[in-house]
């Protein structure tokens, strides 16, 4: 990585258009890790808030990626995520050679507020059954998913998605062998706090929003999920041949 510095140019950013230039020109591959914030520094004669500023522009572009504790990375390809009447998150990571993952973060039983009732088809106050839970490829995560079942139906569904780590395995132990995406809603938004922190990403960086409703074959709601989606990780692609519902 070569400084070239300009006349006018603020030190820092021609120093993140160095390391811009050496990823650009194969220096560092899709995935790999750079030198840590002292590393630079001290190849750039610099303190490290230059440093700094210098790798979070590279942020803001998207060059690279902070893991915190683990350090800065080169941004990976967006992974293809594809919604359709059908819609499997362990499916859509294993077509494409990846190793899906998940936990659950948080959990509960609540009476259905409005928005959660309309989706349901419940009255307003009845039981549902929620969890929280990050979703990750290869051991990255990529979503945070809010996910409501009615609890008439599905009680205990929390700790079978514990076991199984598929929503779509949990719903044939209910006998829900066959269900699909009746409506999907896309939108994108910076993230909360607490959203920033599940998925291990700055404030700064957007996410995607996906609200969605699945049915069974007969046409009632079995499930409502709110996902937020790492804007930086994923590639929304909408199925047109079997089309949304």
């Amino acid at each position: 990585m070569n400084l070239t510095k300009v006349e006018g140019v603020a030190l820092w950013k021609s120093i993140a258009q160095a390391i811009a230039a050496h990823i650009n020109e194969g220096g560092l591959a899709p995935g790999g890790k750079l030198p840590t914030e002292h590393a630079l520094a001290a190849r750039f004669g610099v303190h490290r808030h230059t440093m700094r500023r210098a790798l979070a522009a590279l942020e803001e572009d998207g060059l690279v990626r902070v893991e915190q504790g683990s350090g800065w990375f080169v941004r990976e390809q967006a992974i293809a995520y594809t919604v359709g009447r059908r819609t499997c998150f362990n499916e859509n990571l294993s077509r494409q050679s990846r190793i899906p993952g998940g936990e659950v973060l948080t959990h509960g039983e609540a009476p259905a507020q409005e928005a959660v009732a309309k989706a349901l088809g419940l009255a307003e106050g009845d039981a549902v059954v929620w969890f929280e839970a990050v979703g990750q490829a290869d051991g990255r995560k990529i979503d945070v998913s809010t996910r409501f079942f009615p609890k008439a139906r599905f009680g205990g569904i929390t700790a079978m998605y514990r076991e199984l780590g598929s929503v779509t395995q949990c719903m044939a132990r209910f006998r829900v062998r066959d269900y699909h995406r009746r409506t999907t809603t896309l939108t994108a938004r910076l993230p909360t706090a607490e959203e920033a922190v599940a998925l291990g990403q700055s404030r700064h960086r957007p996410v995607l929003v996906s609200e969605s409703i699945n049915v069974d074959a007969a046409g009632t709601p079995v499930e409502y999920g709110l996902t937020r989606f790492a804007g930086d990780w994923i590639r929304i692609e909408v199925n047109t041949d079997d089309p949304l519902k």
